[in-house]
């Protein structure tokens, strides 16, 4: 069954590490059939979530008007979330975390049902060799698709890598890649 699969990147290198796995994955899942749209978080001007609670008072997601507006449907809209992102300061990038956070719109508008209940799945990778270190968004990662009540279907988790193209030395593209047979 072909499915919508949103896949929000959080790197600002062009070609980097996770970006690459990403693009392997999304080229996968569009092969097998699957609609897949990737938002490049670090491309859109984006504010933090100021906990106003306005959400959609204005018909929009959010009262305070930036490009989660122009993306809120596509993600509300998805069968399946895939979040891509290089460990930054043992945590996920200040871009996607901003997405996520104003995705507390969708409760505070009444969208829960449409928001929950997805696929999701999670590429990163780090500098450290110690696959421990990406536990600063992994952790974070499996306790929001709890509360959203999303299946995770998968994680790649990549360390060891660094500079652009290390990751070719390493499984991590064939692994993103694999991931879409999962959704």
């Amino acid at each position: 069954m072909s499915k919508k699969i949103v896949v929000l990147t959080g790197s600002a290198r062009k070609g980097g590490n996770s970006n690459r796995m990403a693009q392997a994955f999304a080229e996968a899942a569009a092969a097998r059939g699957h609609e897949v749209k990737v938002i490049d978080t670090t491309k859109l001007k984006l504010n933090f979530c100021h906990g106003c609670e306005t959400c959609y008072k204005t018909g929009k997601p959010c009262s305070f008007d930036d490009d989660f507006n122009t993306i809120a449907d596509d993600i509300l809209l998805a069968d399946g979330l895939v979040f891509a992102a290089p460990l930054y300061w043992y945590s996920v990038p200040s871009q996607i975390k901003a997405v996520v956070d104003k995705c507390y719109s969708f409760m505070i508008g009444g969208k829960t049902e449409q928001f929950y209940h997805k696929d999701c799945a999670l590429i990163t990778c780090c500098e450290e060799e110690d696959v421990t270190a990406l536990d600063g968004i992994r952790k974070p990662f499996e306790r929001t698709a709890a509360l959203n009540q999303w299946t995770v279907v998968g994680e790649v988790l990549v360390p060891g890598v660094y500079a652009v193209g290390d990751v070719d030395k390493t499984d991590g593209i064939a692994r993103a890649a694999a991931l879409a047979d999962k959704f």
